[in-house]
């Protein structure tokens, strides 16, 4: 829709003006896009009315108390928001290079919490000029455009890029706390589970492949085709499933590598250890192509391959000659 009062302009736009346009655009509220950025909403509309002359159409239809996104102003940030992504990614990493050196990770926060982070003091000691930086999101993460180095990630060997790297695969196991064991009914075959109280992921039966992390599809496996436990208890994260299996609240069927320690020293008992259940999925890890020729990162993704073969060699696992890719 053009603006009768606007004139079309060539000349370039002012990258102040776009950021403005951007916390409007997300926030569609002129007044929360001032306070995000630090200005009045005065400043900020004036911003919008510069921008707005300089392209020549109006990029917001305003309302009495809410502001839309025009068609112009849709196509704008399609190409705006990557390009400002990509600008202060580049900031990031000349600042970053200018300074401390630092490894930013994106993972989900189970993963950094069962695995990752109990591991971390060692690199630390290793190497104690260089920071790190966790991100725990289950949101996918551009590496060309991110400042984050490298990824974490669990999933099909089919769906990660052709640079993965194969951490480790996992078995599913039901475990339990030994004072549940001790304190509750005799635990020595699967149909005597009939007495405890099972957890698992609740969101699981939302995907195909999450139906693998399911007590029902174990125990399909084990020929209890109806079967009912004394409750269910249902979580949306892996961290949650073994603190609750850690305080006696039930069995859990679990992921190998992420309770493995849990398994080690004892706090968790693998209660049925002869149905172990394989998974087709696995861990990886993605190096970021803008990071893997630093020499911080070089050194923790080492430090890495050797907490992962450390962690194949307690799950039970086959270790590989060389670290694995994705279709080797």
């Amino acid at each position: 829709m053009k603006n009768p009062h606007t004139t079309l302009r060539t000349r370039t736009i002012a990258i102040g003006h776009l950021r403005a346009f951007m916390a409007v655009a997300r926030h569609l509220n002129f007044r929360a896009a001032a306070d995000d950025m630090a200005l009045t909403q005065s400043a900020v509309s004036r911003q919008i009315q510069a921008l707005e002359s300089e392209i020549g159409v109006a990029l917001f239809l305003r309302h009495t108390r809410a502001v839309e996104l025009t068609s112009a102003g849709t196509q704008l940030l399609r190409a705006v928001s990557p390009s400002l992504e990509r600008i202060d990614s580049a900031v990031r990493l000349i600042r970053q290079n200018a300074g401390r050196k630092i490894v930013s990770i994106s993972t989900w926060a189970s993963f950094a919490s069962l695995w990752l982070i109990p591991r971390l003091e060692s690199f630390q000691s290793e190497h104690p000029d260089i920071d790190i930086r966790i991100d725990a999101t289950d949101v996918s993460v551009d590496l060309e455009t991110s400042d984050v180095d490298l990824v974490l990630r669990y999933a099909l060997p089919t769906t990660v890029p052709a640079q993965a790297e194969r951490l480790f695969g996992e078995q599913l196991t039901p475990v339990a706390s030994p004072w549940l064991l001790n304190s509750g009914p005799s635990l020595k075959n699967a149909k005597d589970l009939t007495q405890f109280a099972l957890i698992e992921a609740g969101d699981a039966y939302r995907s195909q492949h999450l139906e693998w992390l399911t007590w029902q599809r174990w125990l399909d496996v084990q020929g209890l085709k109806s079967f009912e436990p004394k409750r269910w208890l249902y979580f949306n994260y892996a961290h949650q499933i073994a603190q609750a299996a850690l305080t006696g609240q039930g069995v859990a069927l679990t992921r190998m590598p992420l309770i493995a320690d849990s398994l080690a020293n004892g706090s968790l008992v693998e209660v049925l250890p002869g149905t172990r259940l394989e998974s087709p999925l696995a861990y990886w890890l993605i190096v970021g192509p803008r990071s893997g020729q630093r020499p911080e990162i070089a050194a923790f993704c080492a430090w890495l391959r050797r907490q992962a073969q450390s962690t194949r060699e307690t799950i039970g696992e086959v270790i590989p000659h060389a670290p694995a890719q994705r279709g080797s």
